[in-house]
C-alpha cells in the first residue's frame, strides 16, 4: 500500500523519467439531458503509472464510470486530451479506436455479461473471434485464461452451472484472454457475497502483481478499495484533495 498522502486522492506523480500509462489533461465531459447540460467531469488532470492498481471512489454521479469509460476508449471527452499507452484517444476514428480497445483494454463489469448459451470456454474465447487466430490457438488461449483464474475444471460448464463468483472469474478470464495492458473493472464485486468478492479481489491483485496488469477499479465498497495500491476519490467531476 502507498502512504496516506497517495491514498487520499489527488494527483499521483509518475516515477521520475517514466511517462504515465494513462494521462488525462484538462478533461471535461458534458452530457445533454433534454435541454439541460449535465457536467460530469470538470477540467480533470489524471495520471496512472504502469503496473498500478487504483480504486476510484465517490458518490453516485461523481464521474467515476465516465472517467473509466474515457480511459477505456468507450467514450470521448467534450474537451481536453486523453492519452493511454502512448495513444491519443480523443483524436482516433471509430475503427482505429475499436482496434486499439480490443488489443489494449480488458473489461470487467458488475453484471458478468456472459452469454448463457455458451460454455465458460466459449465465453472466454469470444474476443478472440475478432482476431486472425485459428480455432485451436483460440481454445488454447481460452483454456490458459481459465487456468489463470482457477477454473480449468469448469471449461465446459454453462453460466447457470456456476456460482456468482465463478461467473465473475470467467468474465475476468475473458478480459485477459487478449493479454491487455490495462484492466478496467466497474463495480466488479457489486453483485457478489463477501467471500466471492474477496476471491475476485485477490485475483485482481494477482493479475496486478504477478502479470503486471495495470488495474483501474470503480467501487463503492471500502473493503474492495483497500485492496488497491492507490485510492482516488471523485466528487462533482473533480479529484478530491
Amino acid at each position: 500500500m502507498t502512504d496516506d498522502t497517495n491514498r487520499a486522492g489527488g494527483h499521483a506523480a509518475p516515477a521520475e523519467g517514466k511517462a504515465p500509462i494513462v494521462q488525462l489533461r484538462s478533461v471535461s465531459k458534458t452530457y445533454t439531458r433534454g435541454e439541460e447540460a449535465v457536467h460530469v467531469l470538470d477540467g480533470l488532470d489524471f495520471d496512472v503509472e504502469a503496473g498500478s492498481f487504483e480504486a476510484l471512489m465517490g458518490p453516485s454521479g461523481s464521474g467515476k464510470t465516465t472517467l473509466l469509460n474515457l480511459i477505456a476508449g468507450l467514450d470521448r471527452p467534450t474537451s481536453g486530451s486523453v492519452e493511454v499507452v502512448g495513444k491519443r484517444l480523443d483524436g482516433l476514428g471509430e475503427g482505429a479506436l475499436a482496434k486499439w480497445r480490443s488489443s489494449t483494454i480488458g473489461f470487467v463489469f458488475q453484471s458478468f455479461n456472459l452469454l448463457p448459451v455458451l460454455t465458460a470456454l466459449e465465453n472466454v474465447e469470444l474476443p478472440l473471434l475478432l482476431t486472425h487466430l485459428g480455432s485451436a490457438e483460440r481454445k488454447t488461449r481460452a483454456r490458459t485464461a481459465l487456468r489463470i483464474v482457477g477454473l480449468e475444471d469448469r471449461v465446459q460448464h454453462f453460466p447457470r452451472q456456476l456460482s456468482g463468483g465463478q461467473e465473475q472469474r470467467v468474465a475476468i478470464a475473458r478480459a485477459i484472454v487478449n493479454d491487455p495492458t490495462i484492466l478496467v473493472a466497474d463495480e466488479p464485486t457489486g453483485d457478489l457475497d463477501r467471500k466471492s468478492a474477496d476471491d475476485v479481489l485477490g485475483l485482481l491483485e494477482t493479475l496486478n502483481k504477478e502479470l503486471g496488469k495495470t488495474v483501474l477499479m470503480v467501487t463503492h465498497d471500502p473493503a474492495a478499495a483497500e485492496r488497491a495500491k492507490i485510492i482516488r476519490r471523485l466528487d462533482k467531476g473533480r479529484l478530491a484533495s
